[in-house]
């Protein structure tokens, strides 16, 4: 009879036995995605090949510090990036602003938003970035 009354509170420990282990992975796994962007800016400038139609001649590049900033609801590492690139030919496009996201420490996408930008990269503090002006194509 003592066993049959036992039986559920065995099954009980186990289950918050299970529930302490995962938290653990989570915490992990959370390290993880939040780690810090050790190449942030080779990350970037391998991006803008991609980004940009024409990458050469990139003016008055500057870029800030990743910051744990929160996208939609999630924090990640942002690093906040400024230039004026070229629109077609020799016309520049003017001053563009934009926020790089990185996801377990890489690269994973340009947010261009204006209003996006703004709000992740308000009191960015910009230092010279001249490694966009050596861009090829």
């Amino acid at each position: 009879m003592r066993a049959r009354c036992l039986r559920p509170l065995f099954g009980l420990a186990l289950l918050l036995g299970a529930c302490a282990h995962h938290h653990q992975d989570d915490d992990a796994i959370n390290d993880e995605v939040n780690a810090y962007p050790k190449n942030y800016k080779s990350d970037i400038l391998g991006a803008m090949h991609v980004y940009l139609n024409d990458p050469t001649g990139i003016r008055d590049g500057g870029i800030g510090e990743p910051t744990f900033k929160p996208v939609s609801g999630i924090k990640h590492y942002v690093a906040c990036l400024r230039f004026n690139g070229k629109k077609s030919g020799k016309d520049y496009a003017g001053p563009k602003e934009m926020a790089a996201l990185y996801i377990a420490g890489r690269f994973d996408r340009f947010i261009d938003q204006p209003k996006q930008v703004s709000e992740l990269c308000a009191g960015a503090v910009y230092a010279p970035f001249p490694e966009l002006a050596t861009l090829t194509r």
